[in-house]
């Protein structure tokens, strides 16, 4: 059975002067799935998502995203999309009920305010949701960022480090969310720092190094990578941090965390 891809990219190059940052980049999303992109700093990840959602031309290659080429349909393709990028991208003059009616009157949706109360109520942000949001705290406006980019259900969510600066009960929020717009078929595909984060979250695990994809698979798979674990009393699954640190060719005491 072929499976549908809703993000799709072969060959995709960009370069700044003589750095190559994305040096063929190949890698298919299926249609529904939530795939996590692991890569260290200056590895690519928000290049290559950010080509996606059509904020910056390719050098060479193609992308398509829900059937749509990013160069030549951009327009369809951010019909198609939601972003929610690194930076929490909310008015801090409007309250937080505003500014989701405006996104959602900008999307031309009935019941704009109706829209609004549900999400605020699935971010547990109705108690402050007549406060401007100049006062909400780090991880209440990265909640409503969220919260924006899931207005008007669209089939293709890019989530670039959805969870920096979130404490450990709002990331579980976020989590869930995520989980639940999987289930829904909604398409994933999330950029992130956290390798437990990928762990609980994709379904499929895509390793950005140096301009290219070097691996590539579920969990499962990619622990194949790797030898089997020593037994002593009771077998050790590879962690992913242990997968990602082995594709990459770091040693053993280089860091755990991953960024851009």
């Amino acid at each position: 059975m072929t499976t549908t891809l809703a993000v799709e990219m072969a060959g995709l190059t960009k370069s700044y002067g003589d750095h190559a940052v994305l040096a063929g980049v190949d890698l298919g999303v299926p249609s529904g799935a939530v795939v996590a992109l692991l890569g260290s700093n200056g590895a690519g990840k928000t290049t290559a998502v950010r080509i996606l959602s059509t904020l910056l031309k390719a050098d060479g290659g193609t992308a398509t995203v829900d059937g749509y080429d990013v160069a030549t349909q951009p327009a369809r393709v951010r019909e198609s999309i939601s972003l929610t990028g690194q930076f929490a991208a909310v008015d801090e003059v409007l309250t937080g009920r505003e500014n989701l009616v405006l996104v959602a009157e900008l999307r031309h949706l009935k019941r704009p305010g109706a829209v609004a109360d549900d999400l605020l109520a699935r971010f547990e942000l109705t108690d402050a949701a007549g406060r401007r949001v100049a006062t909400y705290s780090g991880g209440m406006r990265r909640r409503l960022d969220i919260a924006m980019s899931l207005i008007g259900d669209p089939p293709v969510l890019f989530l670039d480090e959805p969870t920096t600066g979130l404490d450990p009960q709002s990331r579980i929020e976020v989590w869930t969310t995520v989980r639940e717009l999987a289930g829904r078929g909604t398409t994933v595909l999330l950029t992130t720092q956290y390798l437990d984060e990928a762990e609980h979250l994709a379904d499929r695990i895509a390793v950005l190094h140096e301009g290219r994809i070097i691996a590539d698979g579920t969990l499962a798979e990619l622990r194949q990578l790797i030898p089997p674990a020593e037994v002593e009393y009771v077998e050790k699954q590879p962690s992913l941090e242990d997968v990602f640190l082995a594709v990459v060719g770091h040693d053993g005491g280089s860091s755990a965390g991953v960024t851009r």
